[in-house]
């Protein structure tokens, strides 16, 4: 299988390790006159390509799944007029030279034979078993008879599911794939396009995440040539430019091979040309290509530790370029990638990638997870156990795991069909900790709102922050790769999401947990400004950074008791977020959406602002002269000013804790001149506490001023 140029006319540099060679199964064989104890000629190929990875297979069970697949299909043509055996020959060959086992490859044969004739699936799982009668299941479409426009995404989801019990699924429907783009000629122009975009879009994004490298960059070119011909016959035309006896990264590779030889390193130099796809993008990025642009050279050793050591040669011997160093060994990459990247300068400027690994990992590099062989086969030295219903998949990734979350939720199949496309447009992933010692993996650029959803899933509708190595943070915070996070959950278990989290979510699964609260609670999809409970600017959990003790009042069953009495003895009354009065303040009502009367105190700019835009105020007064709250007490925001210090927000929590009151969110700001500036809001028991808890947080060292928060007017 050739992992570079799709083109089988591109001429191959010298020094390359010959590549394998898929197209040259053509019309083949069919059954003929075939002993009992020996393979059809049809598939000689096939038994040949898998005993070279498996020598001791035992084929019989491959020749029965020929028999059946080649007398299903008889009679039957693909449109480019070859016998219909064909194609699951390929299909069956691509995967025997990436190293699938025997159990892949019976399936592979298989894999038409229930959705074009009439062999059955119990009839496949009377013959060949349950796993095989997975697999061939896994990637058998669904009819649009049954399911009309949605068969398509249906048919997808279908086969995820299936590829997270068995990722020997999504293996097969690759190799499907590749091979019908490469007989895509035959197609109508317009039907050819289709299917290149949801190549593009769904199965090349799948094979980079499966690791599969030789099939995602075949897949690549063949894409790239339907839906930009241009652009593809002009790479085209420049790779066969370059094709030359005078390549300057034979000269390098020459170099390198004495370089290792000289200090005891066995290895294998090869020159490994670029697919058209990684050409262009070159030429794309830097503009004019230079010589050694259409290749790099691959160094093969026999351990990991020997890849340092070739590393370590080649920054001594020639000039490295520093900033194209990434090891992926000790930091692998989300699908299973391993190799050391780094790029020398060499005669007379000529700059070369390297790429160095062992042969084990340019196994894996080209074949993912194919090369992992059957991942429930019973290790024969390993102590037996009794069987389970639950298979535990090594290699199921992370991302598929959270694909598999999400799509639960997605039951619309366009709103399933356009979020698998976005969630396969993040082409990295990040992992970070979890305080319990579990891991999370997300997309890079997810958020504390994302990190939520993953470990908590709807529980995190209730998140008021998060603390990100140890620090308090608000949900809005990206994440990087190796954080420690923790999100924060309110006890008040009625609360919702802020609409604004939908902007900082980058996970289908938290997308569409929010959007779902909403279209639930349609109320709270556009709150007013003047009824933000909010302990700043922005929305509640954002910018706050809260603790676990309390979530702000926001809630799905309405206000608490405020002890205000307005003149409608039915209206819901709130305190407004933006002052949080408490007695014996003065108050000023408005009426917002939903009839309910938001309270401020008189002074709040919020009042005058409503004013100006014609709002008519509300008489509102603390009931029966207190005003207190004799379950929830009172809440109020409150501001300390102070000069930095180590462990300043210890002592002020500590003091807050002291005083009896519940600390609901808390922002911190950045320190501007020694100076921070903290932002509390609280709950106390009683409205007569606020005094002496002002004056324990000012007698905090380092605090000089502590006052009722006053924020700005919202906009109107």
């Amino acid at each position: 299988m050739s992992a570079e140029a799709a083109d089988p006319g591109a001429p191959l540099r010298r020094r390359s390790r010959p590549r394998i060679d898929l197209r040259r199964l053509g019309r083949v064989a069919l059954r003929g006159p075939v002993s009992r104890d020996r393979l059809p000629d049809a598939i000689s190929h096939v038994a040949e390509a898998h005993r070279a990875h498996h020598p001791d297979a035992d084929l019989t069970i491959l020749r029965r799944a020929y028999v059946l697949a080649e007398s299903s299909h008889r009679g039957q043509m693909r449109k480019s007029g070859e016998p219909y055996i064909t194609h699951p020959l390929a299909v069956t060959l691509i995967l025997a030279e990436l190293g699938a086992e025997t159990t892949t490859l019976t399936a592979s044969l298989l894999h038409d034979t229930v959705e074009d004739t009439e062999v059955t699936l119990d009839q496949v799982k009377e013959q060949f078993g349950d796993e095989v009668c997975y697999l061939v299941d896994g990637v058998t479409k669904l009819e649009k008879v049954d399911y009309g426009a949605a068969a398509e995404p249906e048919t997808f989801r279908k086969m995820l599911v299936a590829t997270g019990n068995d990722v020997r699924v999504m293996s097969i429907k690759l190799a499907d794939r590749l091979h019908n783009m490469r007989t895509l000629g035959v197609m109508r122009p317009e039907k050819q396009a289709r299917i290149a975009k949801v190549t593009r879009d769904v199965l090349i994004p799948l094979a980079e995440r499966l690791g599969v490298q030789a099939l995602k960059t075949e897949l690549e070119d063949l894409v790239f040539a339907i839906l930009h011909p241009e652009e593809y016959e002009e790479t085209r035309a420049l790779i066969a430019a370059a094709t030359g006896p005078d390549d300057p990264l034979e000269t390098i590779a020459d170099n390198v091979t004495h370089t290792l030889r000289d200090a005891g390193i066995s290895a294998e130099v090869l020159i490994r040309p670029r697919h058209f796809v990684s050409v262009h993008r070159v030429r794309r990025k830097r503009g004019e290509l230079r010589g050694t642009d259409f290749g790099r050279l691959l160094v093969l050793v026999g351990e990991d530790a020997d890849c340092y050591a070739v590393l370590g040669e080649l920054h001594t011997c020639f000039t490295p370029v520093i900033s194209e160093f990434k090891d992926f060994i000790a930091a692998p990459k989300f699908n299973l990638y391993q190799s050391l990247h780094t790029a020398v300068v060499g005669p007379e400027g000529a700059v070369a990638e390297v790429l160095i690994r062992t042969h084990r990992m340019h196994k894996v590099a080209e074949a993912g997870v194919v090369a992992l062989g059957n991942p429930y086969a019973q290790d024969p030295a390993a102590p037996q156990t009794e069987p389970s219903d639950e298979r535990a998949d090594p290699t199921r990734p992370g991302w598929l795991s959270r694909l598999l979350d999400w799509q639960e939720s997605a039951t619309d199949p366009d709103t399933f069909w356009t979020t698998l496309r976005d969630d396969l447009a993040q082409d990295r992933e990040i992992t970070v900790f979890r305080t319990d010692g579990g891991t999370l993996g997300l997309p890079a650029g997810a958020s504390c709102v994302d990190a939520a959803y993953a470990q908590y899933g709807d529980l995190a509708h209730t998140a008021i922050g998060a603390r990100v190595n140890g620090r308090l943070a608000t949900l809005s915070t990206v994440l990087s790769d190796g954080d420690t996070v923790q999100p924060l959950l309110a006890q008040d278990t009625v609360s919702g999401p802020s609409p604004d989290w939908l902007d900082h979510a980058r996970t289908p699964a938290a997308r569409i947990a929010i959007t779902g609260w909403f279209s639930d609670h349609p109320d709270e999809a556009k709150p007013d400004p003047e009824t933000a409970d909010a302990t700043g600017p922005g929305t509640r959990g954002e910018p706050a950074a809260a603790t676990e003790r309390e979530a702000p009042a926001r809630s799905r069953s309405g206000p608490r008791p405020t002890g205000v009495v307005v003149d409608d003895p039915n209206a819901q009354v709130r305190l407004a977020g933006c002052c949080t009065p408490v007695p014996p303040d003065e108050l000023t009502g408005f009426v917002v959406r939903g009839g309910a009367v938001t309270v401020h105190r008189r002074e709040c700019p919020a009042v005058a602002a409503m004013q100006e835009i014609g709002r008519a105020p509300v008489v509102a007064r603390w009931a029966d002269g207190e005003g207190r709250e004799s379950d929830a007490g009172c809440r109020v925001t409150l501001v300390a000013e102070s000069f930095g210090r180590p462990r300043l927000l210890a002592d002020l929590t500590e003091a807050i804790a002291t005083a009896d009151a519940a600390i609901v969110s808390a922002t911190v700001e950045p320190p501007s001149e020694q100076r921070v500036r903290h932002t509390y809001t609280l709950r106390l028991p009683d409205a007569a506490g606020l005094p002496g808890l002002m004056r324990a947080m000012r007698d905090v060292a380092g605090v000089y001023d502590v006052s009722r928060a006053q924020h700005p007017a919202p906009a109107g």
